[in-house]
Order: structure tokens, then sequence, then C-alpha cells
């Protein structure tokens, strides 16, 4: 689907608020096809992304596992060595 909207759940520590709203903007983004809203349909995408993000939360509480939590920074570390090896080093 959209390759910037990232896993939030079970990592350690747990996604922040900013996160959650950030996932829920890209997913309301892909679905309309704007990056900004028109005046017309601002409110509409507002509410849309305040919708997602609040699903989103509930069911990212709702969720259980028992895989110990990952953590972020081997995470990143991991998707920066994965596309260093897809797209090679971006030296100058």
């Amino acid at each position: 689907m959209c390759r910037n909207i990232r896993t939030l759940f079970n990592f350690e520590p747990p996604a922040t608020e900013l996160e959650i709203r950030d996932a829920a903007l890209q997913f309301v983004r892909k679905l309309s096809g704007f990056n900004v809203p028109s005046k017309a349909n601002e409110a509409a995408f507002d509410h849309a992304v305040a919708a997602i993000a609040d699903e989103a939360r509930a069911l990212i509480a709702a969720l259980v596992t028992t895989a110990e939590p990952k953590n972020r920074e081997e995470e990143a570390a991991k998707a920066r060595a994965r596309s260093a090896e897809r797209f090679g080093s971006q030296g100058g």
C-alpha cells in the first residue's frame, strides 16, 4: 500500500500520538489523492484524519502479542541497511 505508513504496534517505546496521526494523514492522502485538500474538501479531509487516527489508536490498544517489543533504533538500523543494500550508498 503506502510505503510511508510504518508499523506502529509492538514497539518500545510505544507509538506516539504524532506517529498515529501521521499514519492516518498518509492513509487519507493515499485514499483521496490529495496531498493538501482544497478549502471545499478541507473539513472532510480533517475529519477523516481524526477518525482514522482514533480507530488506529483503538486498534493498537486492543492488539495483543506474546512477542517481545521491537526496539525502534534497531529496526531503523535494519531499514537503513536494507535501503543501502537495495539502492547503494548515497555518498557525495
